[in-house]
């Protein structure tokens, strides 16, 4: 056996790599990523550690690390990311889901009706992990999610099917403003485009060149989503249903103004772990 090709072996020059690309926890990094090209667990790892790596599993391997000290972010390279506790395909026709929109979930779940059914519904719904975890943790809630994504509606219904959920909810791929369900639902809920147009460019380069543009654009003040769905909510949603949606920490005044203009009450923002302001929930 050639010591220099083993497990062991490989991970070090790979979390050496990592380091010298400013990687905070590169051995961490790196057995994530070998155990992922390799399909193994961690207890696979450590007990194999001393074996030799075969010549593909190696180049799987060492491709991953390369995307990685590219930028390439750890969910894209793995397709999986975590969300409210569960894990979550993922891939580049959708966002990475944050803990910061966890905060989303809390307050939409402080709204729904207790001890009785109700439908909620997810506009521009990704990966679909919003509404996958009302779902999980709302029993007798049903929904459906907004994508105008294809490649994105394809993950979210992966998604729900892999977490047992496609009997209580689908995924509708379109616009929201093409969506006539406005009316039907006692719940909205959106993480929508926010971010500024021109500061799209000067966003943290893994985003800027890895994550979809169209998810993250908001137009000229970040704000063109926001009109949309507070119009249209305004409009066709049922008296007492509630609109909840996270906000960039900066827009707090102007989408609680836009919502008071068209008559929403009950206004209210909550913070992310960060203690910024992330989402503002409304009632109609």
């Amino acid at each position: 056996m050639h010591e220099t090709k083993t497990f062991k072996a490989q991970l070090a020059v790979a979390s050496a790599r990592l380091k010298s690309a400013g990687f905070h926890k590169p051995g961490r990094e790196a057995r994530l990523l070998m155990q992922h090209a390799c399909g193994m667990s961690a207890a696979d790892l450590i007990r194999e550690e001393l074996s030799e790596m075969g010549d593909d599993a190696r180049e799987a391997f060492f491709d991953l690390v390369e995307r990685r000290t590219a930028g390439e972010p750890f969910e894209y390279l793995t397709g999986l990311a975590s969300f409210y506790g569960f894990d979550l395909q993922c891939s580049r026709d959708t966002l990475i889901p944050r803990a910061d929109s966890e905060v989303v979930v809390d307050e939409a779940l402080a709204r729904l009706p207790l001890g009785r059914d109700a439908r909620v519904a997810d506009l521009g719904t990704g990966t679909g992990c919003l509404l996958i975890a009302l779902l999980k943790n709302q029993p007798g809630l049903e929904g459906i999610g907004i994508e105008r994504s294809a490649g994105a509606a394809y993950v979210a219904r992966h998604n729900l099917k892999q977490h047992d959920l496609d009997r209580r909810a689908r995924i509708m791929t379109g616009s929201w403003d093409d969506w006539t369900g406005w009316g039907d639902v006692d719940l909205i809920i959106s993480n929508p485009p926010y971010i500024r147009h021109e500061v799209i460019n000067s966003l943290e380069a893994s985003v800027r060149a890895f994550e979809p543009h169209t998810a993250l654009d908001g137009g000229d003040d970040g704000l063109d989503a926001y009109r949309t769905i507070i119009s249209r909510a305004s409009r066709d949603m049922t008296p007492g249903a509630w609109l909840v949606i996270e906000i960039g920490f900066d827009q707090r005044e102007s989408v609680s103004h836009l919502l008071q203009e068209a008559g929403f009450s009950a206004i209210s923002c909550g913070q992310d772990t960060g203690l910024r302001d992330r989402v503002l929930s409304a009632k109609r």
